[in-house]
């Protein structure tokens, strides 16, 4: 059997929506994976972007908002009965970003994200451990975080306070939930060519300069080589593994951009 064949897996993914996580999505099912996803969406928008995706039907949409104790909780019952059984893995990916000089950075929005990005992968990860343990079985958290964890990019500090604390938050779980079977990695994608990045690539002059000289590798971050880190992940291939980032960023994080 292949190491990276995924057959058998059941795999809950928040934000699984976005630019981003549909394209996860779909190199998770064209992998042999089952994946509920989730987002908050309403189902008809969600529906017609998932249908998009190749063999769909190992797709199952569960909206929920993943900020809420109680909505977490029933997305996990909703998992169990839709799926037939608790997730192997769970992709901690849900998050937004916003951009201000952080002497004007609304505290509205500054809350905002901290909820989507932080207290809701906290409240998956708890979810997801609880279960995981009462069952007895073993279990696999996976983080999105980011080059800016470790590199600040300008206008954006928030955002990277939320990925640095997104790293602490998965090795302490990595660290705490071992006995138990429980493992937690990270993937930190670089500056990726879809969303508000791309807007700004393509729209903003100065932003793509400062982009440019932020990427060593000199363009902008496939998708698909995110979703390609998450699957290495999720397989086989990385059994072994727990506690660890896997950064993936075209050279991003080896030195501050400025000149």
């Amino acid at each position: 059997m292949s190491l990276i064949d995924l057959t058998g897996q059941k795999i809950l993914i928040t934000g699984g929506c976005g630019a981003i996580g549909r394209v996860i999505v779909e190199t998770f099912v064209e992998h042999g994976a089952k994946v509920g996803v989730n987002d908050i969406l309403d189902e008809e928008r969600a529906l017609e972007i998932l249908k998009a995706i190749k063999r769909n039907d190992q797709i199952v949409y569960l909206r929920a908002d993943v900020t809420d104790p109680e909505s977490v909780g029933s997305l996990f019952d909703r998992f169990e009965k839709e799926l037939g059984g608790l997730p192997d893995t769970v992709c901690c990916h849900a998050g937004i970003t916003g951009s201000h000089p952080v002497q004007e950075y609304p505290v509205e929005e500054y809350d905002r994200l901290m909820a989507v990005n932080l207290r809701s992968s906290f409240l998956v990860s708890q979810e997801a451990a609880r279960r995981w343990i009462a069952a007895s079985i073993p279990g696999h958290l996976i983080y999105t975080t980011s080059w800016v964890q470790d590199v600040p990019w300008p206008e954006i500090t928030p955002y990277n306070v939320s990925k640095a604390g997104m790293k602490a938050m998965m090795r302490g779980v990595a660290r705490e939930l071992a006995p138990h079977g429980i493992r937690a990695n990270a993937v930190a994608p670089g500056i990726v060519a879809v969303g508000m990045a791309k807007a700004q690539w393509d729209n903003d002059p100065s932003y793509r300069a400062r982009a440019k000289r932020a990427i060593p590798l000199g363009f902008m971050q496939p998708p698909e080589s995110v979703a390609h880190a998450f699957l290495f992940l999720a397989s086989k291939m990385a059994s072994y593994m727990t506690g660890s980032v896997l950064v993936v960023d075209g050279g991003c994080s080896l030195y501050p951009m400025d000149e």
